[in-house]
């Protein structure tokens, strides 16, 4: 059975026996774009910029990021516009405290041009494809479920629960259970969500939906109007599940957030037409949730169209520039970065990864891309915290990346039920959160486990509220549940070793300190 994903590709993984799901509405969406199929042949390192020219050599119009250099009043941004303009290029936003300018241009030669300019410390494309041709009919599409095991959660739900909290297997394995006897977190701390758009109508999410720092970042451009943060019709519900997981109302009714009582606010950083996450909206989501105040960043997904971005290509250098000029605003700015490890059960740590899904918004090149030189962004990117997934039976989840040094910490992310069975009254071994349209439904995925992760940053910081995003951070990691490395890793039980963990038990490639602490994180 194939995986779905948000992607407009899904890539090859392995096929996972996945029930359909439960509650209103299931979706077995992964972490959008996840990383590349392995292969046992080593090949060549593809020429990876050369797309970009031959997309824009018939006069269509591309995107670019040009980094310049900060301060001295910013001479060098007001020097670089001019040379912009002189190179065919129009500027579409100026991010001046990074040094990040969206440039819209038709000259296939504008990148290589640009670059010569005094100032100009990095340039490239955004994409592959032309601004024109960004379509897709492949958008996460969800699957329909019984309303019956939504009635047997209501019918067990205890005091003090929602009607759906007993099918969410998460909030106990993380303690979210016993903290929210302890605290339901702060109104006061602001979690953003990078992703697909949240529907603000939702009733586990309107009580705790912070529409001051919601934006759509698309096209790099943040704008409020007509409530451009939602997700429209035939959009991704990606961005949704998330939002749920972080901070669902615990209102009696449908699902329980891991902060139940901290605000959410949604970053629409998705390409409608493709659920791409293009560089200039990343930029443009992390920019604004550090100027309105957010105290934590989601991010599940990976900045399209490099799996990889590796800084001996001029493009894909300037991509892992901006964005993390971006995360690093946001952390002095007091944010807690935290992001998905991806969904291709790769060793992040190895020297080598042969990379074939790149790029995904035209024609993917197999190539094999060094580690020491080659980021997942945002995930890799340094400050960010990197979360890896676990499933019912608190193990690392089949499909979840890994590496010794690269992840920092677990959390509940889902798996399939034949490989991790949940205790009843839970059914699944899916992740159960919010939908679009008054519903509910199941997904699985690091894209899940980040989320859990980022609930407990936002408890931390509800505890702690002067703290800064490094000790936040600091706590996160303390407060975590060692966890020991799985050895032997074998999830199918075919008698193979599907993956190898390294380290010790208080840091390790498969959970990195641990399992994240709920608990912990409230008790001041």
């Amino acid at each position: 059975m194939t995986v779905h994903s948000t992607r407009s590709k899904p890539l090859a993984r392995r096929a996972l026996a996945l029930p359909l799901g439960v509650a209103v509405v299931s979706s077995l969406a992964f972490l959008p774009g996840t990383a590349s199929a392995r292969s046992d042949a080593p090949a060549a390192p593809a020429a990876a910029g050369a797309g970009v020219l031959a997309a824009a050599a018939d006069g269509s119009t591309m995107s670019y990021v040009v980094n310049v250099r900060t301060g001295h009043g910013g001479w060098a941004a007001k020097y670089v516009k001019k040379a912009i303009a002189k190179a065919g290029g129009k500027v579409v936003i100026s991010y001046d405290r990074i040094g990040v300018i969206v440039v819209h241009s038709a000259n296939p030669d504008f990148a290589k041009t640009i670059r010569k300019v005094k100032g100009v410390q990095s340039a490239g494309a955004t994409r592959t494809a032309p601004l024109s041709a960004q379509t897709s009919d492949d958008i996460d599409a969800a699957r329909p479920l019984s309303a019956k095991e939504a009635a047997a959660a209501a019918d067990r739900a205890g005091a003090g629960q929602d009607e759906l909290e007993p099918l969410q297997w998460g909030l106990p394995a993380m303690k979210a259970d016993q903290a929210h006897k302890v605290s339901l977190g702060s109104p006061k701390v602001t979690v953003g969500v990078l992703d697909s758009g949240v529907d603000d109508t939702h009733p586990d999410i309107a009580p705790n939906f912070d529409k001051r720092a919601s934006a759509s970042c698309l096209g790099g451009v943040p704008t409020q109007k007509d409530n451009a943060w939602r997700p429209v019709a035939k959009e991704s519900d990606h961005g949704m599940h998330v939002a749920g997981t972080i901070a669902a109302a615990k209102n009696g009714t449908g699902v329980t957030g891991v902060a139940p009582g901290v605000k959410v606010a949604s970053l629409k950083v998705a390409e409608p037409a493709t659920g791409l996450y293009y560089t200039e909206a990343v930029v443009c989501g992390f920019m604004w949730a550090a100027d309105h105040g957010v105290d934590v960043t989601n991010s599940s997904y990976y900045t399209d169209p490099w799996l990889f971005n590796c800084r001996t290509d001029e493009d894909q250098k300037a991509l892992v520039d901006a964005v993390g000029r971006a995360t690093r605003y946001a952390e002095r700015k007091g944010a807690v970065n935290v992001a998905a490890a991806g969904n291709a059960e790769t060793d992040l740590a190895q020297d080598e990864i042969v990379d074939e899904s790149s790029p995904n918004d035209t024609t993917p090149v197999k190539r094999t891309i060094k580690t020491a030189d080659c980021l997942d962004i945002p995930s890799q990117l340094p400050g960010v915290v990197t979360v890896s997934s676990t499933g019912a039976k608190n193990i690392k989840s089949s499909f979840s990346n890994y590496g010794k040094g690269v992840i920092d910490i677990a959390a509940p992310g889902g798996d399939s039920t034949a490989f991790q069975k949940p205790q009843p009254p839970a059914t699944s071994g899916l992740i159960l959160s919010t939908l679009p349209g008054n519903k509910f439904g199941y997904k699985a995925g690091t894209s899940m486990a980040s989320p859990h992760a980022a609930g407990v940053a936002a408890l931390i910081k509800s505890s702690h509220p002067k703290a800064s995003s490094a000790r936040v951070k600091a706590l996160l990691y303390k407060q975590a549940d060692a966890m020991p490395c799985t050895d032997p890793y074998d999830i199918d039980g075919d008698g193979k070793v599907d993956a190898v963990c390294e380290g010790g038990k208080n840091k390790n490639g498969f959970y990195g300190v641990g399992m994240a602490d709920a608990l912990d994180a409230v008790r001041k």
